[in-house]
């Protein structure tokens, strides 16, 4: 009799990924038993709550180990069903399994030294031991009772695997079989990409240890969420956080500043609302390319341009990376993304001084809002590990009729619901509202069709709207009676399509706006030194006279005695840092290129020609390489004290 269902096939393999996921459930349990004075979880619906938030980590961690034995378990061959495909399906399958699901249990233990998961740059870093032997000698020694556990529950594993067997059956060679089998091994594939991912879904990006934050009132929970095989899989050979010894101490204290502590203004306590606009790259603002003398330049934000005329604004100024996570990483917590992403690496999950944290501990309500599904970008992660009080998302708004169908709610009802959230809030209070319109696929609502410059690329009429949103907020915000005690900060996250020529050259990519308005125009004018993202915090502690040391990376862009300008960020494989009359490009061991600012096209190399000016600035990024990478592998990103 031919056979075209599979069925007990398909009953075992899900049989046996459901074995999986219950013995992921045991190494989580087992984790919560060993390090629950750690964890912060209080009573058993809070346990499974975030359990149940675990399961999307545990899914990508299964399939990423079973991926080999599920393709195996359902290619379509004809002859599944024999003893021995069978008994390679059974070594396939624990010799992966064992091999990732067993690292777990390194963190029943571990845990209570690093208070993070265990990741590919923990294990990377047993390479600079020489007793690799005498280390795992004493921890077989000192932890016996967690090999037990791992000997006991891997014994049950195989045992109950083998309860459920496949019976032989004839080789099949008919043509329905290998048809209804290819489609489920399609089928198959297709459901697994999108359990690696994390979902299917456009708007948000494959989740990361970031995501783990997403769900926790309580940084420490992420761990209990996250599983160490998902840890390792997503920082496998992407560690470029490394400890390095370029320069002295002394150095970095003189030419970094690390530790800054300002005495230029009163101490007050205003309001603080950063808006952080979706790719609006510096090419689009009209007000910040006066100068350029680009032939037949047109900008696409009106209402920008009027509000820069009564604020202080930098016009050349960079983004710190090339995402929007690299950015809001920069802007809030003053941490530049260089070759890898900060917030995508295994150090994410330390504590951090930030514009958050400070303004918490000095009694402000933080809070911020993103139009997008929660947890989109990172985001909601990240912000609770900086500590922001309240999120509000696509959730909070709770009105799919202002959904643009792909990314988020239109920015222009999205603003007016920030006003409004605003409004009930106690002063002093901190906004950050990230803005999601101006982005691919670049659509502005059906009403407005026709309102907005079409430009001469796709971002343009984008701008123009989010530019409008802009404009309808303020004109709302200020009826408030909190409008007044606000300072307003406007800065992209990263820029977008490049339209001229002028920015299609290196060392113009990725340019961004920085904007500070308050109503009484205190701070006004034009400035065009060098500015960066991470300027910014450092910028409004100086502005609400802010007295004690914090860590900054940054410096104030309002202090006249302070850091001599400058930038740094990553383009190119290369750090570049600009400052003076030159910029570096550095391949994190020596400079390999000197320009001259005007040279934004990188179309004369100096190096040949080094001059001491050159010298220094070659100096001065090693000094700030080394203190990045220290302070971020140390986990002293909240320490206020010189190494």
């Amino acid at each position: 009799m031919q056979k075209i269902f599979r069925g007990s096939e398909y009953k075992a393999l899900i049989y046996r990924l459901l074995l999986t996921y219950l013995f992921y459930f045991i190494a989580r349990f087992l984790f919560f038993i060993y390090n629950s004075s750690l964890l912060k979880i209080e009573n058993a619906y809070e346990f499974f709550r975030l359990y149940f938030h675990g399961l999307a980590f545990d899914t990508t961690a299964i399939l990423y180990s079973n991926g080999l034995f599920i393709i195996l378990s359902v290619f379509p061959t004809g002859f599944n069903t024999k003893k021995g495909y069978q008994r390679m399906l059974f070594y396939v399958y624990f010799i992966c399994n064992f091999l990732t699901w067993s690292t777990n249990f390194i963190d029943l233990i571990y845990y209570r030294f690093i208070f993070s998961r265990t990741t590919f740059a923990a294990l990377d870093s047993l390479e600079h031991e020489s007793n690799k032997l005498t280390l795992f000698g004493n921890f077989l020694i000192n932890y016996w009772h967690v090999f037990v556990l791992l000997i006991l529950f891997a014994s049950l594993w195989v045992y109950l695997y083998k309860k459920v067997k496949v019976k032989p059956e004839a080789t099949q060679t008919n043509i329905r079989y290998f048809a209804f089998s290819t489609v489920i091994f399609l089928g198959t594939i297709i459901l697994s990409i999108g359990g690696i991912r994390g979902d299917f879904l456009k708007s948000t990006r494959p989740i990361n240890l970031l995501d783990a934050n997403r769900h926790v009132t309580h940084i420490s929970q992420g761990d209990f969420v996250l599983n160490t095989p998902f840890a390792i899989f997503r920082t496998l050979n992407v560690n470029t956080f490394k400890k390095v010894n370029l320069v002295s101490e002394k150095e970095i204290e003189k030419y970094v500043q690390p530790i800054k502590k300002y005495n230029n203004f009163p101490s007050t306590k205003p309001n603080v609302v950063v808006i952080i606009l979706e790719s609006n790259g510096r090419e689009y603002l009209g007000s910040f390319n006066k100068n350029q003398k680009i032939p037949g330049y047109k900008g696409y934000t009106p209402f920008i341009d009027s509000l820069a005329q009564h604020s202080l604004i930098f016009t050349n100024a960079y983004a710190n990376g090339f995402k929007s996570i690299h950015g809001m990483s920069s802007i809030l917590a003053g941490i530049p993304s260089f070759k890898d992403a900060y917030t995508s690496s295994s150090y994410v999950k330390q504590k951090t001084q930030s514009l958050v944290s400070v303004l918490n501990d000095e009694g402000y309500d933080t809070n911020f809002f993103h139009g997008a599904p929660n947890g989109s970008m990172g985001f909601l992660g990240f912000g609770n590990i900086l500590g922001i009080t309240n999120y509000y998302g696509k959730t909070e708004y709770n009105n799919e009729a202002d959904f643009d169908g792909v990314w988020g709610i239109w920015d222009e009802p999205f603003f007016q619901y920030m006003k409004t959230v605003l409004d009930q809030k106690p002063q002093p209070f901190m906004a950050t509202i990230f803005t999601v319109s101006s982005h691919e696929p670049y659509k502005v609502p059906e009403k407005y069709a026709g309102k907005f410059p079409k430009g001469d690329v796709n971002i343009h009429e984008g701008i123009g709207y989010t530019d409008f949103a802009l404009k309808q907020f303020f004109a709302t915000a200020k009826k408030q009676p909190w409008f007044k005690n606000t300072i307003f900060v406007m800065v992209a996250d990263h820029a977008n399509t490049i339209f001229y020529e002028e920015y299609r050259k290196e060392f113009m990519r990725n340019t961004v706006p920085i904007l500070f308005y308050t109503a009484d125009e205190r701070f006004k004018g034009e400035r065009d030194e060098w500015a960066q993202q991470i300027d910014i915090y450092p910028t409004i502690l100086d502005m609400i006279g802010y007295k004690k040391p914090f860590r900054s990376w940054g410096r104030s862009l309002v202090n006249p005695n302070g850091q001599e300008p400058f930038v740094v960020k990553y383009s190119s494989n290369l750090y570049q840092y600009m400052s003076g009359d030159y910029i570096c490009t550095f391949d994190g061991k020596k400079a390999v290129g000197f320009y001259d600012k005007n040279d934004k096209a990188m179309e004369n190399n100096l190096i040949a020609q080094r001059t001491p000016e050159m010298d220094l600035l070659e100096l001065k990024v090693k000094a700030f390489i080394q203190d990045y990478m220290n302070r971020i592998v140390d986990k002293k990103l909240a320490d206020t004290t010189l190494n």
